[in-house]
């Protein structure tokens, strides 16, 4: 016989894993083009890319990249760079020393281990220096199409407000929100989730009245002050219409 502690656990399963299916129907359909927002042409430079994304916006980095890989498109090149180079070069990124010594030794690594190549292993990836989890997930899902569940401040955020998790530390939020989220999915659900987090529910401001997640939303940890309508803060339909537009326009990188 079915104790009763495990049946009520056992039916809140099936109403979570319910209402996540709703949730990914509706972020499928508002955000069908979102993808990952570093612009790389390879996995390593998608590596380097998110080891420079740490403490900085991917606009910043986007901006940045052109000119170091330009020179050093690949691990050969750049393991053959000096770090006052790369430091020169990233600089605008912040933690640039540090980070310019994690580019360099991961380089150095890859070149010598892996020939050159990023590897296509979690495990592999997370041994390289300046890559935790997030990162090698990013680089898994977004380089290689192999299933990668990120969870950075959005998804974190997000996901805790919807009542998937009470967790804050990235690696349990990953545990707990993926069970409900079918693994073909997880790539591009985070994907989703970070471009409804840009453009609905921010960190300052979770717009619920707009949010196409309300009625499935619990709104935890949202207090009336910080849940507020467009016209409270002035922003128009057309405004969050060019925002999500921004979204579908940007370029799909492979």
């Amino acid at each position: 016989m079915v104790s009763p502690l495990k049946s009520a656990a056992a039916q809140l399963l099936r109403i979570q894993s319910f209402r996540m299916a709703e949730v990914i129907r509706i972020l499928k359909g508002d955000y069908p083009e979102a993808h990952c927002y570093l612009d790389f042409a390879s996995p390593f430079q998608l590596l380097v890319a998110t080891i420079l994304s740490a403490q900085c916006t991917d606009e910043r980095v986007n901006l940045t990249t052109p000119a170091l890989f330009a020179q050093f498109p690949d691990a050969r090149t750049m393991k053959d760079a000096s770090k006052g180079e790369i430091e020169k070069l990233i600089q605008s990124t912040g933690f640039y020393k540090n980070k310019a010594r994690a580019i360099h030794e991961t380089s150095q690594v890859l070149f010598e281990k892996y020939r050159g190549e990023v590897p296509r292993d979690l495990d592999a990836l997370v041994a390289l220096r300046g890559v935790g989890r997030k990162t090698a997930n990013v680089i898994l899902g977004n380089a290689y199409g192999i299933p990668g569940f990120v969870v950075d401040t959005h998804v974190g955020r997000i996901t805790r407000r919807l009542g998937f998790t009470k967790a804050k530390d990235p690696v349990k939020v990953e545990y707990e929100v993926r069970r409900f989220v079918p693994e073909s999915d997880w790539v591009q659900f985070s994907l989703w989730l970070i471009a409804h987090g840009r453009t609905v529910c921010t960190a300052r401001v979770a717009r619920c009245e707009e949010c196409a997640l309300s009625k499935l939303c619990p709104k935890v940890g949202i207090s009336a002050h910080e849940s507020k309508s467009v016209s409270d803060h002035a922003i128009s339909d057309k405004g969050i219409g060019r925002a999500r537009s921004s979204v579908r326009k940007r370029r799909v990188l492979k």
